[in-house]
């Protein structure tokens, strides 16, 4: 059985509630799970590409999601224009599925700043 590394979602710091215990809701940029229908997911070597591609703007969280506790199902789905497939997650992320949520420093030029954040690629 293949096993899927922890997964990762970008939150805007603003929409971010730490003391929550509620199941996240937020797909991405001003859409949530009820309008998107899924909630989109970044594997680590992704997740840099989607700050800078979507997030540039703003101040953002890093959740970090064992896939293993999420009770919805994630499909692995090609996204349009790009040679890859991003996991989509259709359903919430419970609370207990989010094992660091750290927010994004920048760095001297202003640019999200992953240094430390992601595990090395493989």
């Amino acid at each position: 059985m293949l096993e899927i590394p922890h997964l990762y979602h970008l939150a805007v710091a603003a929409e971010w509630d730490p003391a929550s215990t509620a199941d996240y809701t937020t797909s991405t940029l001003g859409r949530s799970l009820a309008e998107e229908g899924f909630i989109h997911l970044s594997l680590a070597r992704q997740v840099e590409g989607v700050a800078r591609a979507f997030y540039a703007d703003h101040d953002v969280v890093l959740l970090e999601v064992d896939p293993a506790k999420v009770t919805a199902r994630v499909e692995f789905e090609q996204a349009p224009d790009m040679d890859d497939a991003f996991p989509h997650l259709y359903g919430p992320i419970p609370r207990a599925a989010i094992v660091a949520a750290t927010p994004v420093p920048r760095d001297s030029g202003g640019a999200l700043d992953f240094a430390g954040l992601l595990p090395d690629p493989i």
